[in-house]
């Protein structure tokens, strides 16, 4: 798993996001809450449980990438129901969304230090 670009990937949720609010497009909400649909989530559940799952630095990257869906997932629920006002305000610098994902990256960085130690 290249964890540079499960960051990346995470990071561009964001623009995504702000790209739906503005085009008025629908969202799969309830696939984009879950944390088991991206390729970073499939490996989490999958390979990396087998190989890091004892791991603290595992548990914590695994809580925030749940997290981190769950807040998109919202913000997805507010594009499509058209509520942009609302949409912004949870993608905003000091949301909820803005803390997992910075949290999210975090975490990615440090299991990957522990990989690679």
């Amino acid at each position: 798993m290249d964890l540079d670009n499960a960051i990346q990937k995470h990071a561009e949720w964001k623009t995504k996001l702000r790209n739906a609010i503005r085009a008025n497009e629908t969202l799969d909400a309830a696939a984009i809450t879950k944390d088991n649909n991206c390729e970073f989530g499939k490996w989490l559940h999958g390979q990396a449980k087998t190989l890091y799952g004892k791991s603290p630095f595992y548990a914590k990257c695994l809580a925030d990438h749940a997290a981190f869906h769950v807040e998109a997932g919202k913000v997805a629920a507010a594009v499509n129901a058209k509520k942009k006002d609302e949409a912004e305000r949870l993608l905003a610098s000091g949301s909820a969304f803005a803390t997992i994902s910075n949290k999210v990256g975090i975490s990615i960085l440090e299991l990957r230090h522990e990989i690679h130690a």
